[in-house]
């Protein structure tokens, strides 16, 4: 019998490599990067460090060992960090700032991504005998939780003039930011200039395989070398992959609109289905948020009734099923995943 098509819009980390990948990958020139050096790694991180305005970049294995290696660099033990309180890192981190970093977290409010500034000059706070300084701001860009919502130029212009009046550096979790960048129509160094570290993942939309780069000013990415081999993150011959990282940057990024546009098109096909499902204002890069308290059911039921009929989506909360578009999910399949979602509401 013929094996069911499975859509599969868990994640954009379920992207293949592409050819170009693939080949640049078997091509690569390649060294102990942690020893030596490595030519296709440190054009790699070039590269990053230029596509996000800053000096310098470091290749992590992943978004969250680049957090993670930010941390252990910015902060002290005992430090406090200001960050919207649906943060990626607060929920699927595995609390490393705290167990790793020893710092602790400040969480703030926020709307749709976007940490309530005045929560957050409220909350900063030099430390004295008595209490924790902060030592960071995260932002997050864009915004998972929130449904893959974008902070704009304008918001971390505010942002950064915050933190700047009390000499705080602003960490940006960019693990999609390139997507907000090209749903925003400006560069990403734009939307992380006035940021003291970003980090960029290119395993999610971007296709590549593997990594994260964590970029920053130079004297802070040479004090981050040895937060990351802390941490075990000094990989031997990895130019591989950073040829993989190079391709991703050069030819995925405007390719992420694609995406962006088959989102767009699956939350218009549900609003049609039923119109108190989906906020289509918060349909800004490549996720969708499927609220299903107006069905009277649990986001997990629902995606298990989906799975049983070839559509793959995350149960992110008990009333909340994200859907996340990708190079590896066309239009047609878009078209598709609607015929079944509509089959199944009904």
């Amino acid at each position: 019998m013929p094996q069911p098509i499975i859509i599969d819009l868990r994640s954009d980390t379920l992207t293949q490599p592409t050819p170009e990948m693939r080949r640049a990958m078997a091509d690569a020139a390649v060294a102990d990067y942690a020893r030596d050096g490595c030519p296709t790694t440190e054009r790699l991180e070039r590269l990053a460090a230029e596509m996000t305005g800053q000096e310098a970049a470091l290749l992590c294995t992943s978004g969250t060992m680049g957090n993670l290696v930010a941390f252990l660099t910015h902060l002290r033990p005992g430090d406090e960090i200001i960050a919207e309180r649906n943060s990626h890192f607060l929920h699927f981190e595995t609390a490393g700032c705290s167990a790793l970093a020893g710092a602790i977290v400040r969480p703030v409010g926020g709307s749709a991504g976007r940490l309530d500034l005045d929560e957050v000059e409220a909350a900063i706070r030099p430390g004295d005998r008595l209490h924790p300084g902060t030592g960071l701001i995260v932002a997050e860009n864009t915004h998972n939780l929130a449904g893959g919502t974008c902070l704009d130029v304008e918001y971390m212009t505010r942002l950064w003039e915050v933190a700047g009046r009390h000499g705080v550096p602003v960490h940006l979790d960019g693990a999609r930011l390139f997507n907000a960048a090209v749903a925003l129509g400006v560069p990403a160094k734009e939307l992380a200039r006035g940021c003291r570290s970003v980090m960029i993942d290119l395993s999610k939309g971007l296709c590549a395989p593997y990594g994260s780069l964590l970029c920053g000013p130079a004297d802070f990415v040479a004090r981050a070398v040895t937060s990351r081999q802390r941490v075990g993150g000094g990989v031997r011959q990895i130019g591989h992959m950073a040829a993989a990282g190079i391709v991703a940057l050069e030819t995925m990024v405007e390719r992420l609109a694609e995406d962006h546009a088959n989102a767009r098109r699956l939350a218009e096909g549900v609003a049609r289905i039923r119109g108190d499902l989906v906020n289509l204002q918060l349909v800004q890069t490549n996720m969708v948020m499927l609220d299903t308290r107006p069905l009277g059911a649990l986001a997990r039921d629902l995606v298990a009734r989906l799975a049983e009929r070839g559509v793959r989506a995350l149960p992110i909360d008990s009333h909340r099923i994200r859907f996340v578009t990708h190079r590896d999910v066309d239009a047609a399949a878009i078209d598709r995943a609607l015929d079944i979602i509509h089959s199944v509401l009904a």
